[in-house]
């Protein structure tokens, strides 16, 4: 693709814009090189990786991208034997744990049935290195100091040091606060000056400490002494820091000979998350401009549906159907100027050359895009003063450029063609140049104010006439293209809208030919059918909303209407059954009266004949019908539930899968992208979960990473509390959590704050904030990790 024309269409500035969602310095020099594909199966490729990507962020919100860093170096002088220094190999394990992180992170969406293959498919291509990120974590913390715990000799070396200064720093505190020291030293402090301990010593005292004069202040008042007493001491300390350097730069190789062995596997890690950092990078531009994911075809065929300039404001920006290759290969936009032609003919050209380089395109789902070897565009007023050349000349020099390289599989673009000469001859080359792209079988959009091309799209096949739209009322362009109709002039409307006397125009009209009178009236004839065309097109819509919403509102009302009938057929059932329960209880009464009095005056009613009585009382008690709610309740326990399982929400005749257990009576379900509580009585058992079988993957967890979500401390004593804490927090890393709650109850508010204060001083903990309402409000504190 040339360059001349990328930058034309603004296409640098489309990867300016990129650059900004770029999570690490791989992705954005990824940005810097992309250029335009013309190969089909590449293109459509990057448009499934940028897809898949885009799918994470609408499910997620987000993909854990901190702490990628170009790392090629890196390894490039570990290979040869290089040292590499703390901050390198810190970023070298922050490498690592990122690609752990991602890695878990996608096998969770695997888990979740989440279709991402390509995305799956690199993340397997790359091998862990835990043990090689636990090695450089044991030796350097996150600001790339040395921890003590790098090696027993370092340990050992730093325990005399501290030992060391402690006894420096005590012999030099007696000094400064002595009883004279007021009068000799300039300032009561102990300062350091060529590494070595110093106090500020007045010039007149020089002697009286002895030792070594390492500096002076600027007026010469005042020297920078070592006493006497602590130069052995720092001699020894000086001894200490050269051992420590010594040991350090030690376990610096050794660790930059364990990163050279494992160099292959970094730099595939490096060029995955490469890779992937391309894909969010695309993906989140996609959605700063509400953009979508084209269909690619090669035949050169164009359909954009509401497409709109992606460097313009999107509430600002004005979304055009445009259409080219199918009926019609060459489009003449005809109209006066400042009307949005060329606006226009950049979305083209810009959005096409967005396609091939595998960007989301901003325009609505279903919108096609051709594949074109080649986009030639003659875009605005490109006077070369250099070469003294007129706005006609230099327009001339790129088109005659355009003819000589132009052939089918290009896409072509006029602004303005034949402008800048006598307005007979303009038109004219206007129209031969147009016969000569367009019968080389290019694509062609050309804008042009030349009247005489109005009738350019009418006596050629494969070519449409078009237009901007222009309101008479306001005297201002609305921008939106209009396929089939061409430019009409305006200036008479507008004249007379400005006050023009109605004499003076009509003069104007006599001098118009009868030709020209007819295309006029004819174009605002279709302008007039277009309107009115809209406007029923609009009512139908608005018919059709009110229909859906009316559809909606019955549903709703029906749903109401069978639970209130549930309910109160359940109220009446209850009630029935109260009263036949009393009943029965009479009737009993009334049988144990009767035994009574058998027993008493030897009456002959026998034993049997009662039992027969209470039969014939509970046969008497009516069978009632079971509400719709029972019949749901009988067929819902029919199987005990499990979570996963595939069941069919009665209520809303939609079928979802059960997520968890909300209460002994309710569930959580997922029913398509939506999860909602339902009671148990709603649900119906169809299947049990399929278990998908996945290849294992050699990724190293830790021993809790099952762990929940969520930590509960109510009810636990402080200290415990926070030890609780600190075993969660790092249980919650090695899970890959991004963020995690911890419920700790309102109460007085001590544990809250002690439990606040460790979160906040924690090195991996990014940010905490309270649970929201429905989260817990300031009994939850929800924490997000870095």
């Amino acid at each position: 693709m040339n360059p001349k024309v990328l930058k034309t269409l603004e296409f640098d500035k489309i990867k300016e814009l990129l650059k900004e969602f770029a999570a690490s310095a791989l992705g954005h020099a990824r940005v810097s090189t992309l250029t335009p594909s013309i190969d089909f199966e590449e293109i459509t490729d990057m448009h499934e990786e940028t897809d898949e990507a885009m799918t994470i962020l609408r499910l997620k919100g987000h993909a854990p991208l901190g702490g990628i860093f170009d790392i090629r170096p890196h390894v490039k002088r570990a290979g040869i034997g290089g040292m590499l220094s703390p901050g390198e190999l810190v970023q070298v394990g922050s490498t690592i744990r990122a690609s752990r992180k991602l890695k878990t992170f996608v096998e969770e969406l695997v888990d979740d049935e989440v279709s991402i293959p390509l995305l799956q498919a690199k993340l397997d291509s790359i091998i862990p290195l835990p043990h090689l990120e636990q090695e450089i974590r044991s030796v350097v913390d996150d600001n790339g100091e040395i921890l003590d715990s790098a090696s027993d000799t370092l340990r050992t070396i730093r325990t005399q040091l501290r030992a060391n200064e402690g006894r420096i720093r005590e012999k030099l505190e007696r000094m400064i606060r002595s009883s004279n020291a007021s009068k000799m030293l300039s300032d009561a402090i102990i300062t350091i000056r060529n590494d070595r301990y110093v106090i500020p010593v007045k010039q007149e005292y020089r002697g009286h400490y002895g030792g070594i004069i390492h500096d002076q202040s600027s007026s010469g008042q005042t020297l920078f002494i070592e006493p006497e007493a602590i130069v052995q001491l720092n001699n020894q300390l000086r001894e200490l820091r050269l051992k420590e350097q010594n040991e350090i730069e030690k376990i610096l190789l050794e660790l930059s000979a364990k990163v050279q062995e494992s160099g292959e596997e970094l730099l595939l890690i490096v060029s995955v998350l490469s890779d992937i950092d391309f894909m969010f990078t695309k993906a989140k531009f996609g959605k700063s401009i509400k953009g979508s994911k084209p269909i690619i075809n090669n035949d050169r065929r164009i359909k954009l549906n509401k497409a709109r300039h992606p460097l313009l404001p999107i509430e600002e920006a004005v979304a055009n159907d445009i259409e080219l290759g199918n009926d019609f290969s060459s489009i003449v936009i005809t109209g006066p100027n400042t009307g949005g032609k060329t606006v226009t003919l950049k979305t083209l050209g810009l959005t096409n050359i967005m396609a091939q380089a595998g960007l989301p395109i901003p325009a609505l789902d279903g919108s096609e895009v051709g594949i074109f070897h080649s986009i030639y565009a003659d875009i605005g007023d490109e006077q070369s003063i250099e070469q003294s050349l007129s706005t006609f000349s230099s327009h001339m020099v790129n088109i005659v450029e355009i003819l000589n390289k132009v052939d089918h599989e290009s896409l072509v673009l006029f602004d303005e063609l034949g402008a800048g000469t006598d307005p007979q001859e303009g038109a004219a080359l206007a129209i031969s140049i147009l016969d000569e792209v367009h019968g080389k079988g290019a694509r062609v959009v050309a804008t042009t104010h030349y009247p005489e091309l109005k009738a350019y799209g009418y006596n050629r096949d494969g070519v449409v006439n078009a237009s901007v739209e222009f309101n008479v009322e306001t005297l201002s362009p609305t921008y939106k293209l209009l396929l089939g109709v061409p430019g009409r002039s305006n200036a008479f409307e507008i004249s007379k809208r400005l006050g023009l006397s109605e004499t003076v125009i009509q003069r104007a009209k006599s001098h118009i030919g009868t030709d020209s009178k007819e295309v006029e009236n004819m174009i605002a004839s279709l302008e007039q059918s277009r309107r009115q065309g809209e406007k029923e097109l609009e009512e139908a819509h608005e018919f059709l909303k009110q229909a859906e919403k009316m559809h909606k509102d019955m549903q709703k009302q029906m749903m109401e209407y069978y639970e209130k009938k549930d309910q109160m057929f359940e109220k009446a059932q209850q009630k029935a059954e109260t009263v036949v329960e009393k009943a029965k209880e009479e009737a009993e009464q009334v049988i144990k009266d009767l035994r009574k009095m058998q027993q008493e005056k030897s009456a002959q009613i026998k034993e049997h004949e009662l039992i027969q009585a209470r039969k014939q009382l509970e046969e008497a008690a009516p069978s009632l019908p079971k509400s719709s709610d029972q019949k749901r309740k009988a067929q819902s326990t029919k199987r005990e539930l499990h979570p996963g399982d595939e069941v069919k929400v009665l209520s809303f005749d939609q079928k979802g899968h059960l997520v968890e257990r909300v209460s002994d009576k309710e569930w959580q379900v997922q029913m398509g992208i939506m999860k909602m509580k339902v009671k148990e009585s709603d649900l119906e058992f169809i299947q049990t979960q399929k278990k998908v079988e996945t290849k294992p993957l050699a990724v190293v967890k830790g021993k809790d990473f099952h762990v929940s979500v969520e930590l509960d401390l109510r009810g636990e004593r402080f200290d415990n509390a926070i030890s609780r804490v600190e075993k969660y927090i790092d249980d919650a890393l090695l899970a890959g959590y991004p963020q995690v709650s911890i419920i700790h109850g309102k109460g007085t508010g001590a544990l809250r704050q002690g439990v606040q204060e460790y979160l906040r001083n924690h090195r991996a903990v990014k940010g905490i904030r309270f649970g929201d309402a429905g989260e817990g409000g300031t009994g939850v504190t929800v924490v997000k990790f870095k």
